[in-house]
């Protein structure tokens, strides 16, 4: 039922992809058509397109095609991957903007409900509201990353748009969001009292300078995250194509590649979205890599979330003046993990005792008697 909502690819995309190669990703990617629908039991990652963006800022009526997307992703080549791919068409905007809200919501929960990671591509970044409702039904907490240049809380009276989703995710309820993390905002575009109300909420936020300056500081973040929404108006126009709405400064091409790998390589990451996708080709060629990127990232999970056995860390206890921090190292990859706490007879969002990724300088720094920003509010969060 729930994939009924979905249109097959459009013929023109399946004719161009037969004119490719045996070792093109193309071939080795099974489509809907109008004649079959993928077995999606046989399936670990696949692609899902949604023709909406009544939700973007300035909207004028223009429609989402993302042929051009299809057609320079399935054009190039895969690296050495063991994972299924299947690319199951478009969701054709509804009657309204939450009929599409409904249709992505079921796809996507479907989905990852058998284990299986739809990377989304959008139109406007509002479609990461039905994406965060997927997962209502899946009894766990959700930790939202958003590669912005903005924060997009908005104003109650806005409605939901692409500059506001974030207000209606952290007001409505079923609220299942434990964390929300910003990479790569811009201060200019974020006014003093909505990046005083991310601190007050406990979420993180990293700066654009920051992460181009250390790229490496934001895979903890991507580790721990569920879902990653990517804005292309986080990336420079001159490398995104977007010269409508002209973006001078952002991520460049090989940054925004490398957050999406390091999405990918997160055994936590269950679902990807990509908006604010405007028809051009530079675009189009920017998102082919940037997905390509994330599944070359899935090829190269190390399954060490969950923790099963904790004989294959080194545990590292670090005693403070009032706390005894516990850390623990992969010694496969050498990734590093604090432990968060709970607390028995107070409320916990979490329900138990669970890992927080963290890197070898918040080990240091603590060594030092420094508390990491991030343990500490994860504390906060859990018992608030």
């Amino acid at each position: 039922m729930e994939f009924d909502f979905l249109s097959p690819v459009d013929n023109e995309v399946l004719q161009y992809i037969k004119g490719l190669s045996s070792q093109h990703l193309g071939s080795k990617v099974a489509f809907h058509t109008d004649k079959e629908f993928p077995d999606i039991d046989k399936v670990k990652i696949v692609i899902v397109g949604v023709l909406e963006n009544r939700g973007a800022v300035n909207y004028v009526d223009d429609e989402v095609n993302l042929e051009a997307v299809r057609k320079e992703l399935y054009g190039l080549f895969p690296g050495n991957w063991q994972s299924s791919i299947a690319d199951l068409g478009d969701i054709i905007p509804g009657n309204s903007l939450e009929d599409t809200f409904f249709a992505l919501q079921k796809v996507a929960a479907k989905l990852i409900k058998k284990g299986i990671i739809p990377i989304v591509i959008g139109g406007s970044q509002d479609l990461t509201y039905p994406l965060y409702r997927a997962y209502d039904n899946q009894e766990q907490m959700v930790n939202l990353v958003s590669i912005d240049s903005k924060f997009d809380f908005g104003k109650q009276e806005d409605g939901i748009t692409a500059n506001s989703y974030l207000s209606k995710i952290i007001l409505d309820e079923p609220n299942n969001l434990f964390n929300y993390t910003n990479v790569g905002y811009q201060t200019y575009y974020n006014s003093q009292e909505e990046i005083d109300l991310i601190e007050k909420l406990f979420f993180d936020a990293y700066r654009l300078g920051d992460i181009s300056n250390n790229i490496e500081m934001s895979e903890p973040t991507l580790r721990d995250a569920d879902i990653v929404s990517i804005d292309l108006n986080a990336v420079k126009s001159s490398y995104s194509g977007n010269f409508v709405t002209f973006t001078p400064n952002g991520f460049d091409g090989k940054e925004i590649c490398s957050l999406s790998r390091y999405a990918g390589i997160s055994d936590k990451v269950s679902s990807l979205g990509i908006f604010n996708y405007n028809n051009k080709r530079e675009g189009s060629v920017l998102i082919a890599q940037i997905i390509w990127y994330f599944i070359e990232g899935v090829n190269y999970r190390s399954n060490e979330y969950p923790f099963g056995t904790k004989e294959n860390y080194l545990k590292y206890i670090v005693p403070l003046e009032n706390e005894e921090l516990i850390f623990y190292k992969s010694n496969k990859t050498g990734r590093w993990w604090i432990e968060i706490n709970f607390f028995v007879g107070q409320h916990n969002k979490l329900k138990k005792n669970t890992l927080l990724s963290c890197s070898h300088e918040e080990y240091l720094a603590a060594c030092n008697n420094e508390i990491p920003e991030r343990w500490w509010k994860a504390q906060r969060k859990n018992s608030i």
